[in-house]
């Protein structure tokens, strides 16, 4: 491609900004300006949810796309690693770790090479601490791996498709992280508001929306608030420390008995998101703390016992669990517990093989699936004590 074909190009990229599907055609172009072949991509993946969307695509297997989400996303080695490189750094297996070694993957031998790929060439158009947002281009295997050129052309378009991408917010990490977040939490059989330090409401989940409909135990008229007025006090109070920070909290207990129109009594769970890892969560929807709700039942065992005795897991896979809810991420755990994250990934595979689950999401289902609405750490549940 001469200078006009490449103006035109880059031209093409911006203009994608304002025209979205026409990303496909851009794709296509660059997939030709690259050397690189069978297909192009736009997407985002969380590396600890093993989750992700294809926005834009050229060329490729529609099949072999689903089944990357379906499967393949959690076998990709790109996954993980990609996390360590910088937005707008391009990268390929051989940056990822020996090629032997990637061409033995299952990735590798039962996805790329039935498509004809023989090697991708990536880079990060953004990131947070578990997300990325990717910009990829495959190789076909008769042409061999990435080459130098090909690195070359890319990093001539990847400031400008990057560019293009944030222009149009074509993706936007906060927006996608918060969905995944809502879709999440209306897997949660308790009542889940997330608030902030006035009791406005921010978000409901399914359960929670349920019960404000009921209007047997809560209501929200702009605030959530609790039928019995001096229950209603104790929340006041613990959310206004919440909004202070997790310190403030020092002395408060975080966990309040409502008393229902009908005489039925529930026990509330305030879980403060004003510091570290469940900080993103509260960043997303402007609050600073989750509120739990939950009708007493008849046999609340403790959530992790249950846990234990149903799949067998060992404490230190427990204690690595128990972690993931309340960090999210590998490292954080890691540096949380004081282990290596290949310790970390280690246990937390062996928690998947016991309870035959894939993905973080669906822990975060199971666990929410018993009695005790939320885990601290170290703990074997949350203690309700009646506010004074």
């Amino acid at each position: 491609m001469d200078a006009e074909g490449f103006s035109e190009l880059i031209a093409d990229v911006y203009d994608a900004a304002l025209d979205p599907p026409s990303w496909r055609k851009v794709l296509k172009d660059i997939c030709a300006f690259v050397r690189g072949g069978p297909s192009a991509s736009l997407f985002w993946q969380d590396a600890v949810k093993r989750t992700g969307k294809t926005y834009y695509v050229w060329g490729g297997d529609p099949q072999y796309n689903q089944l990357y989400w379906d499967k393949y996303v959690g076998l990709n080695p790109f996954t993980n690693a990609a996390g360590h490189f910088p937005v707008g750094e391009i990268y390929s297996a051989a940056d990822i770790l020996p090629l032997p070694q990637f061409f033995d993957t299952p990735f590798y031998k039962e996805w790329m090479t039935p498509q004809g790929w023989g090697d991708v060439l990536s880079a990060n158009l953004d990131k947070s601490a578990t997300s990325r947002a990717v910009f990829s281009v495959a190789r076909h295997a008769r042409d061999g791996l990435v080459d130098e050129d090909m690195r070359r052309r890319m990093r001539l378009l990847v400031p400008h498709v990057r560019r293009s991408a944030m222009i149009g917010k074509l993706i936007n990490l906060s927006k996608v992280e918060a969905a995944a977040l809502a879709d999440t939490l209306d897997g949660l059989q308790a009542g889940m508001f997330l608030v902030d330090s006035n009791g406005k409401l921010m978000h409901a989940n399914l359960a929670g929306r349920a019960m404000l409909d009921e209007g047997n135990v809560l209501h929200a008229n702009g605030k959530l608030i609790a039928l019995d007025s001096q229950s209603d006090n104790a929340l006041r109070e613990i959310l206004l420390a919440a909004g202070r920070g997790d310190t403030a909290l020092a002395e408060k207990r975080i966990a309040v008995k409502l008393t229902a129109r009908d005489g039925a009594e529930y026990v509330t769970h305030v879980l403060p998101l004003t510091a570290g890892a469940r900080r993103r969560a509260g960043q997303s929807y402007a609050a600073v703390a989750a509120i739990f709700v939950q009708k007493v039942g008849h046999d609340a065992s403790p959530a992790l016992g249950m846990l234990v005795q149903q799949f067998g897991l060992t404490a230190a896979e427990v204690r690595v669990l128990i972690a993931i809810m309340d960090y999210g991420g590998v490292a954080e755990v890691a540096s949380a517990l004081n282990l290596s994250p290949a310790t970390v990934r280690t246990h937390l595979r062996h928690v998947f093989e016991k309870t035959g689950l894939r993905r973080q999401a669906d822990l975060v289902k199971l666990m929410t699936s018993y009695p005790t609405p939320i885990l601290g750490r170290g703990d074997s549940g949350i203690t309700s004590a009646p506010a004074n």
